[in-house]
């Protein structure tokens, strides 16, 4: 399964073409809708999220509820476009409109400057407005695909928030997937761990005030999935480094951890190994899973467990210094529209990038065509592992 995206965060619509969804699955635009809708809650989001009531369109690839096989067409409107229209036009326009709201002044720890240098752009907005987190709303949107794959084969993917601006939240030691998911949905914060809701919050509003921002670490959290998916063979075909990949590619992400991550450099193998049993219902499992559901670059059969920490957002409304690109004189970056915080709804995006890959390895596995045939074959699969 592979898939582009193409749009601007104040154009008149974002795009993504999915290739490879199996034919016979059942989808809809609620499928999708729920999650666009969970990538723009969370506190400490900015006045975007008030504009912005994203909805999907199906233009192609589904009829009468179920994938065809073909590619899938996702349109998204961007409401605030008619804002925008002769500053985003496609077709060239009066010297007044090019002016209106050029960027100069790049903003530190954004893509401004450095896209401004290698594309020889000298109005930064052609950067940023690419650049901007916004362009996730489609990566949700695609996740939601691979998410109802996954549920239709018995996967579930939970998300939540570890660390918000040094608080921690701690998860409890035996937690299913499932109550994850429970907690982090009834959560404004997505954490599971009510005793610091109330902490981040005021640390929220506290960081809002003084106009600056801050990051924080998110996990996911998927369970269900057999072992054997992945492979040892070459560099790029192991899952976990796939995953990884995936989850730095999200905007303002600069670190990725599975199962214990760096810790494990501090502990010897002994308290680092999950050690292996075997029982009859079940087949083979791990006593632990330190490893976060990954030996070898493969499936280990235990829950995924991967970890992504997210910067604070680059857009400061107490801007930093920085340097006009024109005249070179020091400046106050520029000011564009931006979140206190956006951790909480960079779970949800981390979780739905985290499900196109899984998604991406059953089809290699099972097959790309029927979705009934892959079905079986992966009940047929996880009988063989049992009996292994």
């Amino acid at each position: 399964m592979r898939y582009l995206t193409a749009g601007e965060s104040h154009g008149p619509q974002l795009t993504a073409i999915i290739e490879g969804v199996p034919a016979g699955l059942p989808l809809t635009v609620e499928d999708i809708n729920t999650e666009l809708a969970r990538r723009q809650t969370g506190y400490g989001r900015g006045g975007r999220m008030l504009i912005e009531k994203d909805q999907v369109q199906i233009l192609s690839g589904v009829r009468h509820g179920k994938t065809l096989g073909s590619p899938i067409t996702l349109v998204v409107e961007n409401r605030d476009w008619k804002n925008w229209t002769n500053v985003m036009a496609a077709e060239d326009v009066a010297d007044k409109y090019k002016e209106r709201r050029k960027v100069l002044r790049p903003r530190p720890g954004h893509a401004d400057l450095v896209g401004g240098m290698k594309y020889h752009h000298r109005d930064l907005r052609n950067v940023l407005e690419r650049s901007s987190a916004r362009e996730t709303t489609m990566r949700v949107a695609v996740g939601a695909i691979a998410k109802k794959f996954l549920s239709e084969l018995g996967v579930m993917v939970a998300g939540h928030v570890t660390t918000l601006g040094g608080i921690e939240a701690h998860l409890p030691e035996k937690i299913s997937v499932a109550e994850v998911k429970e907690r982090s949905e009834a959560s404004e914060i997505r954490v599971v761990d009510p005793s610091v809701e109330t902490a981040m919050k005021e640390l929220i509003d506290r960081t809002k005030a003084n106009g600056d921002t801050i990051g924080g670490v998110v996990e996911v959290l998927i369970g269900g999935v057999p072992a054997g998916l992945g492979s040892y063979v070459q560099w790029d075909s192991k899952l976990d480094g796939k995953l990884a990949q995936a989850i730095m590619s999200i905007n303002a992400f600069k670190g990725v951890e599975i199962g214990m991550g760096f810790e494990a450099g501090t502990l010897p193998g002994s308290q680092v190994m999950d050690e292996i049993q075997w029982e009859k219902e079940k087949g083979f499992t791990r006593k632990s899973n330190h490893l976060g559901g990954f030996e070898g670059g493969m499936t280990n059969g235990e829950v995924i467990v991967v970890r992504g920490v997210m910067k604070p957002i680059p857009t400061l409304y107490k801007p930093l210094e920085s340097v006009d690109i024109n005249t070179k004189e020091i400046f106050k970056a520029s000011v564009e529209r931006s979140d206190s915080t956006a951790v909480p709804a960079a779970s949800v995006v981390a979780e739905n990038v985290a499900a196109t890959v899984l998604a991406n390895a059953f089809l290699e596995k099972f097959g790309p065509d029927s979705f009934d045939e892959i079905k079986d074959a992966v009940a047929d699969y996880k009988e063989y592992l049992k009996n292994y």
